[in-house]
């Protein structure tokens, strides 16, 4: 009997949310699918939001992935860009749970490292290792979709593994490991 899973990757963003599909099978990683939502047009950071979570149920729904894997915001200089990325996360995050799919964070270095071999691989080079691995005929314009796929496939490599960054499998699970941040 064949093992099949199906994996989503997404690159939260407030200007472009990158996701991408794989699916295993065998413990062999097929190409499904990779894109974005554009929300640069919007101006209402709350629509964006709003965007954010009906894209990532309607890509729940569509494809039914066993887990989401999802890149961390890193912390940057910029406070301000640092809030909206963990909103956009952490939107994408709640659309996961609200669906009962297992989520992995990822930080971008394990995510580069794990695609690359170089944990500060420019998103170019990662794209063009995805491309090669997964035969991808070419590249999209904007490499955020390229970056959600990453995320898939990091996850696919790190799985078994002991140590692959933080998963909830539910509301539970969430509140119960992070129960500092949960008011009572």
């Amino acid at each position: 009997m064949k093992e099949e899973r199906i994996i989503l990757g997404i690159d939260p963003g407030t200007t472009i949310m990158g996701f991408g599909l794989i699916k295993i099978v065998d413990k062999k990683m097929e190409f499904m699918q990779l894109n974005e939502l554009l929300l640069s047009k919007y101006k209402d950071p709350y629509i964006k939001l709003k965007l954010i979570f009906e894209r990532t149920i309607e890509l729940i729904d569509t494809y039914h992935p066993d887990e989401i894997a999802i890149e961390a915001p890193f912390f940057g200089k910029n406070v301000q860009s640092m809030l909206k990325l963990g909103r956009a996360q952490g939107v994408a995050m709640a659309a996961g749970l609200s669906r009962e799919v297992p989520i992995t964070e990822y930080l971008p270095k394990k995510i580069k490292m794990a695609i690359t071999g170089n944990g500060n691989a420019s998103k170019e080079q990662v794209a063009k290792m995805l491309q090669s691995l997964l035969k991808l005929k070419e590249l999209p314009k904007n490499l955020d979709s390229t970056d959600g796929l990453a995320a898939a496939v990091c996850h696919f490599y790190n799985s078994g593994k002991i140590e692959t960054g933080k998963s909830y499998t539910g509301w539970e699970a969430f509140v119960k490991q992070n129960e500092k941040r949960v008011k009572k």
